[in-house]
């Protein structure tokens, strides 16, 4: 076999294990002015420097006589190694191929184990923190029986395929290509005979095989052959699949999604056993090549949605998406600086599965505990599915207790603030609200400072250990509920009412609903605060102004308050009975809009 010079020295500058194993002859005859590697900041090779002069090669040489004569090239055989893509017969060559595209003896985890078994040499490339080591152990001791005898006795079931018709006579061509007519198909046997397991298939493609590996796959080279086989055992970390923190019930069941795509998959198969299910998975991400997949009932669910939407992700062109669902929401949503959710997420695979069965669409991403589910509406994220782990008539009451806390946490600072510092607004029979003692700060500052603080206690206990949680909490109540009023920088109504608002927006449902809510009472307290009762009124129609314009993939945002639908804003106020609920809303335009089929 022949070996490129340029190649031969790129390998000795890397340090490969291969290079020290080179005959010395082939040493001797390396010219002292071979070209030195230029490597850039991330360790590629770009090329090399021609040495040129005569004290080319000498250390110290430096001026135009004897210095260096810079020519930046690109070898022929680091071009095709590069832009070739098919899988080499040469398991030299095949290392290489593997040394440029995915650091091979360079990257500790990236593994090529050759290995021989039924006088066949074999090449298992794998991660070694993907590996699944019991499936692969089986796998390895079954070839390891797999002697001589054994390729013998499959030949004849496992012939090379030829070109030739059954009936036309076989050329000499043929049967030196053939090998004989007891030649064996390699591939063949150990995919259908050898290798146990039941996610197996081959390719010829050298990307397709780095890319099943890179996603935690095992491959299988054979000399002298130009495919290889594919064996999906994975083994990702993954922690168990507990009940989500942001979604707890008193009663219903405790799984809840994890960072593994199959096991959230698979925790929606189980609760959704209809053949019409479709789960259709690509990658997004040029680096990452993260998995995304996308589900729904296909008879249900509108497929101008699905199309948009898969459109859509395939037309995402980023380098990756480390923070998983939530960059892929960005892009294929667009809605810039707004604030609210145009998507709701969840964690809870019963929730996932009744809003498929809704005619919505479901959109997964590996690395995530949560699924993405759309078109969504304004209504849809102050729901919780302890309303429908009751009675209709507790769930009923529960919704109106959460609507009572998310208006409190939206508009009973603004009002109050604007009672307070206008008294002739104040309703006859309310004469006791206001503060009785005056501060040294303000009301308006009080109530931003105040604002604030629980933000910043709320980071605080994100960042907290656990064990030292409940004592952060306190000291913050003493501080700022205590010593804050006692030396007269808050007033006590304003602690009162800002835990009312603060408690409205711990209520919401939807965390990301809650940060917006947060935002605009800002907003609706600094208008109130400098323009009075027509910076409030100004300040709110424009708010339901701008969420009524709002759409998400052709969805009304405040539907159905905005445009009004009788009928489905009843279902938004009252938490009716399962059995007297037997169509679907209109809002996802469902194929099959009728819950209960008459038999």
């Amino acid at each position: 076999m022949v070996r490129h010079k340029g190649f031969k020295r790129a390998r000795l500058m890397k340090g490969s294990p291969t290079g020290s194993n080179r005959p010395e002859q082939d040493d001797k005859k390396t010219d002292a002015r071979d070209p030195k590697l230029v490597i850039d900041e991330e360790g590629s090779i770009i090329g090399y420097v021609q040495e040129s002069g005569p004290s080319a090669g000498k250390p110290g040489s430096s001026g135009t006589d004897g210095g260096y004569e810079a020519e930046i090239k690109m070898s022929d055989e680091e071009r095709e190694l590069k832009e070739d893509t098919n899988i080499s017969q040469d398991f030299d060559r095949l290392k290489r191929q593997l040394e440029e595209r995915v650091g091979l003896n360079k990257s500790f985890d990236v593994v090529f184990r050759e290995m021989v078994f039924g006088g066949q040499k074999t090449g298992i490339f794998y991660y070694n923190g993907f590996a699944k080591d019991t499936v692969l152990t089986d796998i390895l001791t079954r070839l390891s029986y797999a002697g001589e005898s054994h390729r013998e006795g499959e030949a004849g079931k496992y012939e090379k395929r030829s070109t030739r018709r059954d009936d036309a006579p076989e050329t000499d061509a043929q049967k030196d290509e053939r090998g004989g007519p007891e030649k064996l198909n390699v591939i063949e046997l150990f995919d259908h005979a050898l290798i146990p397991h039941i996610q197996v298939k081959k390719t010829r493609d050298l990307k397709e095989a780095v890319d099943n590996v890179m996603m935690g796959g095992t491959a299988f080279f054979f000399e002298g052959e130009n495919e290889a086989v594919l064996v999906d055992a994975k083994n990702f970390p993954v922690r168990s699949t507990e009940e989500p923190d942001l979604e707890r019930v008193v009663r219903g069941s405790r799984d809840g999604f994890v960072e593994t795509l199959l096991t959230n998959v698979t925790l929606v198969r189980r609760r959704l056993r209809d053949p019409r299910l479709k789960l259709e998975i690509t990658q997004v991400g040029n680096r990452t090549q993260t998995d995304v997949c996308i589900g729904y009932i296909q008879d249900i669910c509108d497929m101008d949605l699905v199309e948009s939407v898969r459109d859509k992700i395939k037309s995402v062109n980023v380098d990756g998406l480390p923070l998983a669902e939530k960059q892929l929401e960005e892009a294929i949503i667009g809605k810039g600086w707004n604030p609210y959710p145009m998507v709701r997420y969840s964690e809870r695979p019963d929730v996932v599965a009744a809003h498929m069965l809704e005619g919505h669409m479901v959109v997964f991403v590996d690395t995530s505990p949560s699924v993405m589910i759309l078109p969504t509406t304004f209504f849809h994220h102050v729901q919780h599915a302890e309303e429908y782990r009751q009675t209709p008539l507790v769930g009923s009451y529960l919704r109106w207790v959460r609507f009572m806390g998310i208006a409190a946490s939206l508009f009973l600072l603004p009002l109050w603030f604007l009672i307070v510092t206008s008294p002739q607004l104040k309703p006859a029979g309310l004469d006791f609200i206001g503060p009785q003692e005056t501060a040294k700060i303000p009301l308006i500052l009080q109530f931003l400072i105040a604002e604030l603080g629980i933000d910043l206690m709320r980071m605080a206990a994100v960042h907290t250990p656990t064990p030292l949680a409940t004592a952060m909490g306190l000291v913050a109540a003493i501080l700022i509920g205590d010593i804050a009023v006692k030396t007269g920088l808050f007033v006590n109504e304003v602690i009162m009412y800002l835990a009312v608002a603060a408690v409205g927006t711990f209520a919401t449902p939807s965390y990301e609903l809650s940060l917006a809510n947060r935002l605009a009472r800002l907003v609706l307290l600094v208008s109130a605060a400098i323009f009075k009762v027509p910076g409030l009124v100004i300040a709110s129609t424009l708010l339901i102004a701008m969420l009524a314009m709002q759409r998400s993939y052709n969805t009304p945002y405040l539907w159905p308050f905005l445009p009004f639908n009788g009928k489905a804003m009843y279902d938004i106020m009252v938490r009716r009975p399962f059995l007297s609920m037997r169509t679907r809303m209109s809002l996802t335009k469902t194929k099959d809009s009728t819950r209960q089929p008459q038999s």
